[in-house]
């Protein structure tokens, strides 16, 4: 089952900042990025948070699942807690500066 536009603009529009926040299609599902890292799927209608030191007051509020089978365990955030979770979208940009950031690919050229 593929997640609703409609429940990826609901997450946006909880998150606020639309600068910092940012989804990408994938496979009828959605990544979530905060500051262009992948920090939480959409998937199912419902939002999948990544398991990390930073997102660990996550672990008292909501259940581990599987976004997709054979798929790391995230947090599961549900729809009422998007509303109480005031701050989530510090919490996801928390989650950013603690990623590794990006590996650039190198050229053909510069592999010569």
């Amino acid at each position: 089952m593929s997640t609703q536009k409609e429940t990826v603009e609901f997450i946006l529009d909880k998150l606020g900042d639309q600068g910092r926040f940012s989804v990408r299609a994938m496979f009828g599902e959605y990544a979530l990025y905060a500051d262009g890292k992948v920090v939480a799927l959409v998937c199912d209608d419902q939002l999948y948070v990544k398991i990390v030191p930073a997102s660990g007051e996550l672990e008292s509020l909501c259940e581990k699942g599987e976004p997709y089978p054979g798929a790391k365990e995230y947090y599961v955030v549900e729809e009422d807690q998007l509303t109480q979770l005031g701050q989530l979208p510090i919490l996801l940009l928390d989650i950013a500066e603690t990623l590794p950031e990006k590996k650039k690919k190198k050229s053909k050229a510069s592999k010569k």
